[in-house]
């Protein structure tokens, strides 16, 4: 197990959660936040349900590619995208397999009731729903991973599943407007890796389902800051200090991934500028004033991670630049 949060992200790394399973009291608690948050939540939605674009999967798959696979089985020389980009695309694809657990654990964390907490989730599961099916069809149809190692991927992905050692609301709040976010620049990034325009139309699609998912839990987190800001400034910093992303179940994971931060699709520079600092501030978690001590460490520990981050950061590129410079020479020599 990697303890090290800098090697988990690094690695472009959801978590499972080190924080304790929650009390009885802070059960009550999340009943009652639930509750006073449900009418932000019901506007939310509905914000959300009239810049949602319908789409369907079968319209950004090229299908004219197809051959039958009984009749011409995959081999290891048909996929036409890059060994990264195939590698990014896996990780993607096996991370959004793993819907159904996602499911379970965030209408755990807020679907009691029948109002616009369940409507939210029914409604973000159906449209997360799509994203593994646009990302396999692609695969399969243009042969550009081995089908058969996907299923086996699948099937493993969905066994193992994916768990949190607590389901505390605001925690959870935390962590998902954290991830919806650098699941969009995953993404994203991987699409325009790929330097296949049917491709980087499909993760332009995903990422933009990801983005209204991303500000939906920001806004609603947001909300609760309103509420309980000593509170859910303490979930905010603890699930930046334990994050790491939901793929990290997948076989040879730290591999694939610090073959993906080399790429520059995630890394610890994107996780720290693009993910991490954008909702910081749009949540001025530096500016808060009133808060308790335990939130004022707790915002400490935050500033010196996020001073960590940089260094790290700083350390990656200057090794990756020094690699880009002795490829150089070599390739002149």
């Amino acid at each position: 197990m990697v303890t090290d949060n800098s090697a988990r992200i690094d690695a472009s790394t959801p978590p499972r959660s080190i924080a304790p399973a929650p009390t009885v009291a802070s059960l009550a608690e999340d009943v009652a936040l639930l509750n006073e948050l449900e009418p932000e939540a019901a506007r939310l939605y509905d914000r959300h349900a009239k810049v949602a674009q319908e789409w369907f999967p079968h319209d950004y798959i090229p299908y004219r590619l197809g051959r039958d696979f009984d009749r011409e089985p995959w081999t290891p020389d048909q996929p036409r995208l890059s060994g990264v980009a195939r590698t990014s695309f896996e990780v993607n694809l096996l991370t959004e397999d793993n819907l159904p657990s996602y499911h379970r654990l965030v209408h755990g964390m807020f679907g009691a009731g029948d109002g616009a907490w369940i409507n939210w989730i029914g409604r973000w599961t159906a449209e997360e729903g799509r994203h593994a099916i646009v990302l396999r069809d692609y695969l399969t149809v243009t042969r550009n991973l081995d089908p058969v190692a996907l299923e086996r991927g699948r099937m493993t992905q969905l066994q193992q599943g994916y768990d949190r050692s607590t389901i505390d609301t605001l925690r959870g709040l935390a962590y998902v407007a954290f991830q919806e976010l650098a699941t969009r620049i995953s993404h994203r990034n991987t699409g325009r890796f790929s330097q296949d325009p049917v491709a980087d139309r499909i993760m332009s699609r995903i990422a933009a389902d990801e983005n209204l998912h991303m500000v939906f839990y920001r806004d609603i987190l947001g909300a609760a800051l309103k509420i309980q800001p000593s509170r859910a400034v303490q979930a905010i910093v603890a699930e930046v200090l334990a994050f790491e992303m939901p793929g990290n179940g997948i076989p040879g994971f730290l591999r694939k991934a610090a073959a993906i931060a080399k790429a520059g699709i995630y890394d610890i520079r994107i996780h720290r500028d693009d993910v991490l600092m954008p909702i910081i501030n749009h949540w001025r978690i530096f500016e808060l004033t009133g808060l308790d001590a335990a939130a004022e460490e707790a915002r400490k520990r935050l500033a010196e991670h996020l001073d960590k981050l940089e260094q790290v950061a700083k350390k990656f590129e200057e090794k990756m630049a020094l690699a880009g410079s002795t490829d150089r020479m070599v390739r002149a020599g």
